[in-house]
This record gives structure tokens, C-alpha cells and sequence, in this order.
């Protein structure tokens, strides 16, 4: 097969992967499933498509369409060609504003649309918690949905056509017909027309139809994937059901992918929202009371519906993201309500929230009815979005599992159903989690379970056959949204009928007779038990780290913790920084995710006798920055930083630390050296000629400038006499090995601004931070670093005497790294509650009065700040705003970029200079080109002043340098 696999890759314009890495990669997908697929296509044009269904016909094989991956039913894995359109089936071809439709190639992603289609006036409704990443062909795949399908409806509803690409590789779009067009389609004599001839006979039975009515899904349930559509076609007046055409994109929407490959979709759109909204956040002591509410407040023209339970929002609380989101939490609620409303005028939308109120006070099962406005309403609807990811935060083996997450039922039997259902959990002794769309009928619930235990492996089963039964009493959907699957398409007979089921697998083998598409999601499905992820019962790998992980219970389950959500995969206009590499390449290997997939995947099943012994690990992880985006920005806070450390210290054990390595890592003694004789040191680091040199001999990309060195600052710091009429408080400055001995004026300005704003500054020898120990996985020196600097700082750093640094990624590792490094973790703890940036320090002075405006000129100034990625992952970019907006005219703005790409040694080596330039060329350097030259450009990295300046040229500042301009005389 391997060489059928070369001769292919040589034919498509796309490319083709079947190496270990991707295939390992791509065998999971959001779900609890595992299949090892033969290998990865990204096609490039239709002709790709049709030269894999041709592959696939010739050698047996099947093709698994997927997008962004984010399936929850298994609907993305298989053991034949992945056939990944994410990457160059990404254009909008078209906007129809008179008709207000839009034609799209399937790898578009949802937001993405939305924000070209805004200055159209338009926008497309269907709206998932993972619209930032979740593209139009998933969409369709499985007929999603979302919060706002209570107003918009859901995929199906906007479909107008299909290009789609049938099994026999003819090319065939699928739209509405009316009866006289119909008709032409039943005299075709190609595959097309066969396809029309035998599902119009089947429809056309009154046996069929009238079994059909009978056993699918509730028509008042607007959420159905239960098998394929045919209800839909059924409701067409080419069968005299409703007065409305017939079109098979109805059959095709909710399809998985099983029935024909999708090219190109032309969507209606609706014109954009009234402009101004309001939510009312609805707290409920007890589930029932909630659900019991849901009906009432359908009353009311809602916008959005959204239920979260208890379990999510306590998983909210140590997520370092999500905290913050949680302002108008009252109390300890079971359940939250969240109402929106809508309207052209603020004022409108206000008095429409207090009938709400007035109505929801005048039933009396809601406790708290706080009102939101403005970007509180984002902040909430952020927290809701989290849930999924956020679930797959808890601690160990046992996960909430997406496997009855997916029923919905009429709005009037909400309330019964949910009460059967909790009955069903009490008996299997399970505290489920109850999240999503209550206006919909629809209620995300799952059980928490050990799926690498038989015994929950085989409650897995029996929660979910219980379930189909209690769903089937209610004549409920199922699959709402997320899909049939793996794990329900099981259950098919029983939800519809063995009658409707031999139906749906005529169509299936009707539309595909060698079942090339995704065979097995819909019909003919494996146990909803097996190709689990995991092996049951299997004894858990032993692997020793040095560094302490201990807070995942191991290594291996904080890479467990992805469930494959895909945040990662957001794009810049999502804003964060998460994921920069993927952001600058579009490559799934380079993606958290990924690197989460194969480092589980190769430590679980290892190829050598050391687990940390993998080339495919080491390439997952070569593109990562250690920004740190994805320990605040994943929902599962899967800190790919922290991992690629202890990996590349155990894989640099067993195979040797490169020279280049050991003189990033070794910077700090190298700058040490230079900073003796700055002068010469400087000459030969900025000469073309030697520079040169040294760039060729130690692998630094040739077009980077070479940082030069500053005479030592912390010997002159210490000799320096401070004179403070009256100490409004003592703080110990750590004064780094970077703005040591590169930038030394900033730890000059440090001191005179802590000493003019009565601050008086200690110092203590101290070690070097060991971050470039750190990023380059050198771990034992780190190890030794940390320890002396705990043992140096653990007598002296309390509240009244704080541990105050200039360089984030320096002083954060305090906060961070120490506590997985050190010996003595309970002296690192107190050491770490009691560090901070020199922005905390001085915005939290700020906000206790001890240092006011007046100490500071009236001059007006513009800044653009960029702040440091491990900044805004263990702390926050309001502080430095708040720093540098004391100033009664300074006119800050917040940056909104990323990583600013140079991320310490990775922006120097020349093998990474490409990626590390586009990773700045995303936000940061456009940016900072359009400032003014009186624009003062703010950053307090060295790495990201570094990069600003070989970037745009520019000269940033630190914000403790501006501050101190800034001070009166």
C-alpha cells in the first residue's frame, strides 16, 4: 500500500501524509475514539477529490471528510484516507447581496464568514461553541446548530445548494426543485438521476411515509440528526405534505460526509441582529426549578437560552481565563438561565428585560435575575462556550464523556424528560452535567466516567442504551446536533425503526454502493464501545519526569487532559495568542492539540525502550514557542510549554545536547563574559563580517541583528544610596540575567522609579531565573538555579516584603516553573504568592492610593503597548494598561496581538526565523507600522523589543522606562 500511497502523492496538487506522525495525529478527533487512519490528504483542487475517490475505489479504502476536527461522535476518524479541506478549500467565491446568499468552499470557518459578511449587512445564523475555529462544511456534516438556532434556526434551514462530488467521482449540485424540475431530475439516466428515481420510490410509498411520521423525531424538535433527513424530503410538496419545493441538501445536511463529498455551499443569510442586547442571568437553587422556567421564557423573543449547571461553573473557577468571566455569579446557583434579548435601542431592550424579570419574579423559581449589558454579555456567553473544553480539565481518568450529550425533546416535555433522566443517573450512581441549549429542548448531559476502566466502559454502555430508550418515549432526537457517530449510530433501530433504519441503508448504499464516504458513522455501525482511545484495563505507563506534574496526576494525563476541542485552532481574528505556530503554518502538526495527540499516542505506545526516545514527538513540538498561550487560553489549560521542557531534557539525555543548544542555554554566562568588555564585545556582535560568523557557526539566522550587551547593573544597583523621606513600602528587586546584561538601563530606571515613588528597593545575590535552562531542557541546571534562588528568597519574600521583577518571562518562572522544580515546594508556594511583575506591583499600589496622578506630567502621549505571552498567561495586560494610563493625558491602547514570534532562542535559529517572522507579521508588526512616529511603542519582553525592532525598525520601550519619563521633576 505504501507505494500506491507514493504514486498518489505524486498525482495530487494537494499534499499527502502517511508517515506515523500524521496518521497518529489525525486517528482521534474530538470524541473517545481511536482509529489509526491509512494516511492524510489535503487536496488542493476538485481534480484531488476525484483522484481520491478514484484511489479509494481501486484499493477498497474509504475517505473521512473532515474540518476542523472538533466532532464529538467520532464522525472524523476511520481507518482509510483522511481528506483534510482545512487548508486549501478556504475561499468565499461569492456574495449575492439581492438574494442574500453567500457560496462558499467547505473550509471556511463560521466567524471568519461572518466578519466579511458584516459590512453587507448580513451574517449566517447557525452559531457553535465552536465558531472560531468550526468550519462550514462540519457545519453542514452534521447539521449544526448552536445558541442561536432558537431565532435562526440551524444548518439545514440556510442551505440553498450543493457542489458535491458523488462516488462514481461525476460532479452533481443538489438544490431546490420544484415540481416540473423534479420531474426532469426522474428522467436522467445517470448516476444523479438514479439517485432522485430511487429515493422519489421509496417517498413515495405510503407505508414508508407513514412509518416515518410515526417514528422520527417530533417535526416541532428543530434539532434532528437521527439518521438521515428523509423526514425533510418528505415534507415537500412533491408528496403533499407542506406547500414548500424539495431539496436533497435537506438529506445531504446531517450526512457526516457518508453520501457524497462536498466542494462548494451556497448558504441564505439573515440580515444582522438588532444592534443592541441585554441578558438576564436567571439563578436557580435546583435543576428543576430551571427547566421548569424554560417554556415561560420562550415567551419572551429570546435570542439565546443557554443553561449551565453547577459543574461547569465550578470548573470556571480555576481557569485562569474563564475566572474572570464569572462577575455575575450570585451565590452557589445549581443552574443558570441565560436570556438574551434584542432590540435597535438600548432602551428597548432594557424595558423587554424587565417584563422578563417581572415575569420570571412573578413564577418565582429564580433567585437572582442580574442584568447584562455590553461586553459583560461576551464575558458570560465566553464562560458558556468553555464548557465543553472546560470539562476536560478534571484531574485524573475520569471525564464528563460525550455520549447522551446530544437529546433533545419538544420544549413541553423538557422539564418530564430531565426528570427521568436524573432517576437514571441516580441509579448508575452518576452526577451528570447538565449545559447547553434549554430553549431548544436540547440538553448537553454527560456522565463522568473512567474510560480506560471496564467496569465504566460498561456503564458507558448501559447509560447510553437507557438513554435511546427515554429519548424514544419522548419520540426525541437523539442526535441534535453533534451527529449520529460512533457512539449513536448504534442506536439507530431503536430511534427510528428497523423499517426507517433498512431505509436509511438504502440510501446509504444508493448514494455510495462502495462505501467510500465514511462508511460506518450513520449505518452498519462498530460497537459504541470499541476504538475507544484508551486500552481497557490496561496498566498505566510509568514515566518518571524530574519535573513534578503531580497537579495532572503525571506527565501523560496532562497531555490526556486535550479532548480535542480545538481551541488551538482559532485564527488571528479570534484574538489571544493561542496558537501561534499553527497561526503562521495551517498545519495540524503544529497545532496544541497535536502535540497533545502524539505525545500521548507515542508515550503510550512507544517505539523505543525510553517513551521519551521519539522523532515524531520531537517534531510535533519544534514549532512550539513556549508562549504559554494554551495554559490559560485552552480550556483544559494543556501546558504544551511546560511538557516540551521534560521532553526535551529526556530526549536530549538519551541523545545528546547540540552545541547550539548549550550556548542558548548557556546565554546568560556567555552575555557575562561579553558585559566585561562591552565595547569589543558589542563591535564584533554588530559587524556584519563577524556577526556573520557567528551566526553561520552557531545556526542564528542570518538576517536577525545580534543583542548587545550592557555593563553589569546589579553590582551598580547595590552600590547605589537610596534617600526616601518617608518608605511607603520594602520590595526585593530581582534583577535578571536579560535586563542584566542586556538591557541594564531598565533595571536603572526600576530603581529610580520605585525610589522617587518612596519605594524602597533590597537586593540580595541571587541566582539567574534558569529560563533559558528551562526552554532549552536543561532541566537539572534549572533544578539547581531554582533551588538556590528559593533558598536565597525564603526567609525574606512576605506580603510586607514582596518579590518585585522587570523581565516577565524571568521573574514569572517563580510563579510558574519553581513549583514543579524545587525541592522545598512549600517555601516556593509562599514565594510565588508573593512575586510579581513590576506592572502588578505598581497597578496594585495604584489601586491602594499610595502612588495618585498628580505624582506625574500633564503632557499628552499616544502608546501602543504589546505586552509578553507568558504575561498574559500567568497574569494579566490590564495592569500595564493601568500603569501606563495613570498619566492624566497618556493615551494607552492595547496591542491585540499574540506572541510577537521571537519567543527567547526560537526567533534566532535559522531553521525557525520564517515562522517566527510571520508569527509577527499576524498582528505586532502591522501594528506598530501604522503608529505615528510620536506613537510610543510599549513592550516589556526583551524578546518582543528584539523582534519589534528587526521587524518594523522601531525602538519599543519598557513601560517602567516610560513611566519614569514621565514622572515630575
Amino acid at each position: 500500500m505504501k507505494d500506491k500511497l507514493v504514486q498518489l502523492e505524486q498525482k495530487i496538487e494537494g499534499e499527502l501524509k502517511f508517515n506515523n506522525l500524521y496518521r497518529a495525529m489525525y486517528a482521534t478527533d474530538a470524541s473517545v475514539y481511536r482509529k489509526l487512519p491509512l494516511g492524510v490528504a489535503f487536496p488542493k483542487t476538485v481534480n484531488d477529490i476525484k483522484l481520491l475517490i478514484q484511489f479509494a475505489r481501486e484499493n477498497k479504502t474509504s475517505l473521512i471528510p473532515r474540518t476542523a476536527g472538533t466532532s464529538l461522535a467520532g464522525q472524523c476518524v476511520g481507518e482509510g484516507l483522511v481528506v483534510d479541506v482545512s487548508r486549501h478549500f478556504t475561499k468565499i467565491v461569492s456574495v449575492d447581496k439581492v438574494k442574500k446568499q453567500v457560496t462558499v468552499q467547505p473550509g471556511v470557518i463560521r466567524d471568519e464568514l461572518n466578519e466579511y459578511l458584516k459590512p453587507f449587512g448580513l451574517f449566517f445564523g447557525p452559531n457553535t461553541s465552536t465558531s472560531n475555529r468550526c468550519m462550514i462544511g462540519g457545519m453542514v456534516g452534521n447539521n449544526s446548530s448552536g445558541t442561536t438556532s432558537i431565532q435562526y434556526g440551524v444548518t439545514r434551514d440556510k442551505i440553498v445548494s450543493m457542489k458535491t462530488i458523488l462516488s462514481d467521482a461525476s460532479e452533481v449540485e443538489f438544490k431546490e426543485l420544484d415540481r416540473t424540475e423534479f420531474e426532469k431530475k426522474l428522467q436522467l439516466t445517470t448516476f444523479e438521476g438514479k439517485i432522485y428515481q430511487k429515493i422519489h420510490n421509496e417517498l413515495s410509498n405510503v407505508e414508508n411515509q407513514n412509518r416515518i411520521e410515526k417514528e422520527f423525531p417530533k417535526p416541532s424538535i428543530h434539532r434532528r440528526n437521527t439518521g438521515y433527513a428523509v423526514d425533510e424530503l418528505l415534507w415537500s410538496n412533491i408528496y403533499n405534505k407542506r406547500d414548500r419545493n424539495i431539496n436533497f441538501c435537506d438529506l445531504l445536511s446531517g450526512s457526516e460526509g457518508t453520501l457524497a463529498f462536498t466542494t462548494e455551499i451556497t448558504l441564505q443569510l439573515d440580515e444582522l441582529p438588532p444592534s443592541q442586547a441585554v441578558m438576564v442571568a436567571s439563578h436557580y437553587k435546583t435543576i428543576d426549578d430551571c427547566l421548569n422556567d424554560v417554556e415561560n421564557t420562550m415567551k419572551h423573543n429570546l435570542y439565546t437560552c443557554e443553561m449551565m449547571d453547577k459543574v461547569i461553573l465550578d470548573c470556571t473557577k480555576n481557569n485562569t481565563t474563564q475566572a474572570k468571566n464569572r462577575f455575575f455569579i450570585e451565590g452557589d446557583p445549581a443552574a443558570i438561565l441565560m436570556l438574551e434579548i434584542k432590540a435597535d435601542t438600548i432602551e428597548l431592550a432594557k424595558e423587554k428585560a424587565k417584563e422578563l424579570i417581572k415575569d420570571l419574579e412573578n413564577i418565582g423559581l429564580s433567585y437572582a435575575n442580574p442584568i447584562l449589558v455590553g461586553n459583560e454579555i461576551k464575558q458570560a456567553l465566553e464562560l458558556r462556550k468553555a464548557g465543553l473544553g472546560l470539562l476536560g480539565n478534571m484531574v485524573g481518568d475520569r471525564k464528563a464523556v460525550a455520549c447522551i450529550e446530544d437529546t433533545a425533546v419538544a420544549l413541553p416535555d423538557l422539564a418530564n424528560f430531565i426528570a427521568e433522566f436524573t432517576l437514571l443517573m441516580d441509579k448508575y450512581k452518576q452526577q451528570a452535567v447538565y449545559y447547553a441549549h434549554a430553549g431548544a429542548g436540547e440538553i448537553h448531559l454527560r456522565p463522568i466516567l473512567n474510560l480506560k476502566n471496564k467496569y465504566d466502559v460498561g456503564l458507558f454502555r448501559q447509560i447510553t442504551t437507557d438513554v435511546a430508550h427515554l429519548t424514544k418515549k419522548y419520540q426525541g432526537s437523539f442526535s441534535g446536533e453533534h451527529g449520529d457517530g460512533i457512539v449513536r449510530a448504534e442506536f439507530l433501530p431503536i430511534m427510528i425503526g428497523k423499517e426507517n433504519y433498512e431505509l436509511c441503508r438504502r440510501i446509504k448504499y444508493l448514494f455510495d454502493p462502495e462505501e467510500i464516504f465514511n462508511p460506518n458513522k450513520i449505518v452498519d455501525a462498530p460497537k459504541m464501545d470499541e476504538s475507544l482511545r484508551y486500552e481497557i484495563d490496561r496498566k498505566e505507563p510509568e514515566i518518571d519526569t524530574l519535573m513534578d506534574f503531580s497537579d495532572s496526576e503525571g506527565y501523560l494525563r496532562l497531555a490526556e487532559k486535550c479532548n480535542g476541542s480545538g481551541d488551538c485552532r482559532k485564527g488571528v481574528s479570534a484574538g489571544g495568542a493561542m496558537c501561534p505556530s499553527y497561526r503562521a503554518t495551517k498545519d495540524e502538526k503544529d497545532v496544541t492539540r497535536s502535540r497533545a495527540n502524539t505525545l500521548r499516542e507515542f508515550l503510550t505506545n512507544p517505539r523505543n525502550a525510553n517513551r521519551f526516545d521519539s522523532k515524531e514527538i520531537k517534531e510535533s513540538l519544534d514549532l512550539c514557542l513556549s508562549c504559554k498561550a494554551c495554559a490559560s487560553e485552552c480550556p483544559s489549560n494543556v501546558d504544551i510549554a511546560v511538557l516540551k521542557s521534560e521532553f526535551l531534557y529526556q530526549y536530549q539525555k538519551q541523545n545528546g545536547f547540540s552545541l547550539r543548544s548549550k550556548l542558548f542555554a548557556y546565554n546568560t554566562k556567555m552575555n557575562k563574559l561579553a558585559s566585561k568588555m562591552p565595547a569589543i564585545s558589542n563591535f564584533v556582535f554588530s559587524n556584519s563580517l563577524t556577526s556573520g560568523l557567528l551566526k553561520s557557526m552557531n545556526g542564528v539566522a542570518q538576517e536577525r541583528s545580534l543583542p548587545l550587551v550592557s555593563k553589569s547593573s546589579l553590582s551598580s544597583l547595590e552600590k547605589r544610596k537610596q534617600k526616601i523621606d518617608k518608605v511607603i513600602k520594602e520590595v526585593y528587586l530581582f534583577v535578571d540575567e536579560f535586563t542584566n546584561y542586556l538591557d541594564a538601563q531598565i533595571a536603572f530606571d526600576t530603581y529610580d522609579l520605585l525610589t522617587a515613588l518612596n519605594y524602597k528597593v533590597l537586593f540580595v545575590s541571587h541566582e539567574e531565573s534558569g529560563r533559558t535552562f528551562i526552554s532549552k531542557g536543561f532541566l537539572d541546571q534549572a533544578k539547581e538555579v531554582a533551588d538556590k534562588n528559593i533558598t536565597v528568597f525564603k526567609d525574606k519574600i512576605t506580603n510586607e516584603t514582596p518579590l518585585v521583577g522587570i523581565e516577565p518571562s524571568a521573574i514569572l518562572t517563580f510563579r510558574d516553573e519553581y513549583k514543579r522544580l524545587v525541592d522545598d515546594k512549600e517555601a516556593a508556594i509562599r514565594i510565588a504568592n508573593n512575586t510579581f511583575l513590576i506592572e502588578e506591583f505598581l497597578a496594585k499600589e495604584i489601586a491602594e492610593e499610595n502612588i495618585d496622578q498628580d505624582q506625574f506630567t500633564e503632557e499628552s502621549k499616544t502608546l501602543k503597548i504589546h505586552n509578553h505571552c507568558h504575561q498574559k498567561a500567568l497574569s494579566n495586560q490590564k495592569v500595564t494598561f493601568d500603569l501606563l494610563n495613570l498619566p492624566m493625558n497618556y493615551k494607552p491602547t492595547i496591542i491585540a496581538s499574540g506572541c510577537c514570534g521571537m519567543a527567547g532562542s526560537f526567533g534566532y535559529e535559522k531553521e525557525h526565523y520564517e515562522v517566527s517572522m510571520k508569527v509577527g507579521e499576524q498582528t505586532l508588526f502591522p501594528s506598530v507600522r501604522k503608529a505615528n512616529k510620536d506613537t510610543i511603542i510599549v513592550a516589556n519582553g526583551t524578546s518582543c523589543r528584539h523582534q519589534i525592532k528587526d521587524g518594523t525598525q522601531r525602538v519599543a520601550l519598557h513601560p517602567v522606562s516610560v513611566l519614569l519619563q514621565a514622572l515630575k521633576a
